[in-house]
């Protein structure tokens, strides 16, 4: 799965989350979807960033490993 899917599927369960919040009859069970919603949201947008922080991790290391050769 690429970053662009993994996003995606975020996106859709926060979503579906926030859905499942607005039908909630009990104040607790909406509260908890909202929050989970917000989480995914928030995942979806940082795997992006994420993925991109750990490629330039991998090339400064090997950098490093071409630069002792």
């Amino acid at each position: 799965m690429d970053d662009e899917e993994l996003a995606d599927l975020h996106k859709f369960l926060a979503e579906y989350h926030r859905r499942l919040a607005r039908e909630a009859v009990l104040d607790v069970v909406q509260q908890y979807h909202a929050d989970l919603a917000q989480r995914l949201a928030d995942e979806a947008a940082l795997i992006p960033r994420r993925t991109a922080i750990a490629q330039r991790l991998r090339e400064g290391e090997q950098q490093k490993r071409n630069e002792m050769e």
